[in-house]
């Protein structure tokens, strides 16, 4: 198995080319999935419920007549968190809570302040007033991006949250309904894919208009997020997981095999990279990698992504691994080192970063607290995890006194008949002294 999984080294002449194409991923452009998206956008804008209920039989596998069918009520998102065992109740409600806390901090708030004339600047931060939630469904079931997704929306105080999450054969999964109940989900409708993405986008009869939308999906639903932005706001296009753990070859190498694990196990297309600047310690790890793979319930998908996209990479240094790791921009970085604050100061780079030898990346996806909507594959170079800041809008404040648009307009005078916009500048000169 290790043998076919890459091992790289930083003293390599051509390090950086092969560290390049290790790290390329572009999803492939399928021109027919995009035509397809398109026609299903457009349906949906022209027929509405028909189309949405048309598209939920055809391919969910439903026997919907009616749009009031499509809708999940209230009682039942809440018979679902009322019917579950008390250890998902418990587990449930202790993420949520740390969520919460966690997206409490993130609040911000209006803010102004008063020139020495008078003039009044500042900002005003208000909620989105309504906001769309896609959960994947069937298989793919994810209650935890539920809570991600949905607490952060609630604290920021979006009015009305909208779920809709894909019912194959007219199934529910109740954990996901729980999940929407205790976050807070206004509405909820048994609807996915493109045709979910559009009545969101563009509203129907039954299904209201959000102003952005947030959650993963497929490759149909990530490309009707692509081609409805700007009639909406979308959170993020994510690709593959990834995980890059910096480790100074002191950590018990099982642990470090199951963080790769970790995300390895999500799809084949995963990536899980290794630097260590110990080469007995990557060593051990590999060995680590065959040992406990044949454990692992999915194996094949593991094997496929490590073999893959994953890499076993010898550095010189944990300051050179630093390096490497802005370069990677990694959506999970873990640093399990020593001295992970230190190390932490000279990382620029990442989505989220895990410290210490305890503190393991599935701690973040569940329950520790910061959101586990991450940018991926680069992303992390110039965007943030997702926030409470996505579910609101900032409106610059300026008000200005007499005095202040005296000396105001003065200056945009000048420069206004220097760009030739002469209605500009007359305009603040009315208001001149």
């Amino acid at each position: 198995m290790t043998k076919s999984i890459t091992r790289l080294n930083s003293t390599d002449s051509n390090f950086q080319a092969q560290l390049k194409h290790l790290l390329a991923w572009e999803e492939s452009a399928d021109h027919d999935v995009h035509q397809r998206v398109l026609d299903i956008i457009d349906n949906v804008r022209k027929n509405g419920n028909q189309a949405v209920i048309d598209y939920t039989n055809q391919f969910d596998h439903c026997s919907v007549t009616d749009a009031a069918q499509l809708e999940i009520s209230q009682a039942q998102l809440k018979a679902a968190w009322d019917n579950l065992p008390a250890d998902k109740t418990e587990a449930l409600e202790i993420a949520a809570a740390r969520v919460r806390a966690y997206a409490k901090k993130q609040k911000t708030e209006s803010w102004q302040y008063t020139e020495a004339d008078g003039t009044i600047l500042g900002q005003k931060v208000t909620p989105l007033d309504r906001a769309g939630l896609y959960v994947p469904g069937g298989k793919a079931a994810y209650p935890s991006s539920v809570l991600m997704n949905a607490i952060p929306a609630k604290v920021a105080g979006v009015r009305e949250l909208i779920m809709v999450v894909p019912t194959p054969q007219g199934v529910t999964n109740e954990l996901v309904l729980a999940a929407a109940y205790l976050a807070g989900v206004d509405r909820a409708f048994a609807i996915g894919g493109a045709q979910a993405v559009a009545a969101l986008a563009y509203g129907t009869e039954t299904i209201p208009a959000v102003e952005k939308i947030v959650g993963p999906g497929n490759i149909y639903v990530a490309t009707a997020k692509k081609l409805v932005f700007g009639q909406v706001g979308i959170d993020m296009i994510a690709g593959p997981s990834e995980i890059l753990i910096i480790c100074d070859g002191k950590t018990n190498p099982d642990w470090i095999a199951m963080d790769l694990f970790s995300q390895a196990e999500h799809d084949e297309d995963a990536q899980a990279i290794l630097l260590s600047d110990d080469a007995d310690f990557l060593d051990a790890v590999a060995q680590s990698i065959d040992r406990l793979l044949p454990e692992m319930e999915r194996a094949e998908i593991i094997k496929a992504s490590l073999s893959g996209r994953g890499a076993l990479i010898k550095v010189a240094s944990l300051e050179e691994a630093a390096q490497v790791s802005n370069t990677i921009a990694p959506e999970h970085l873990e640093l399990s080192v020593e001295n992970p604050t230190t190390l932490c100061e000279h990382i620029n780079n990442a989505g989220a970063i895990f410290m210490g030898r305890y503190t393991a990346e599935a701690l973040g996806d569940y329950c520790a607290g910061p959101n586990h909507v991450l940018p991926t594959s680069g992303t992390a170079r110039f965007s943030s995890p997702l926030g409470v800041y996505d579910f609101q809008k900032r409106s610059s404040l300026i008000f200005c006194s007499a005095e202040g648009a005296n000396t105001l307009g003065k200056t945009a005078s000048v420069l206004a008949r220097g760009e030739s916009l002469t209605a500009h500048a007359r305009s603040a000169e009315y208001r001149l002294k």
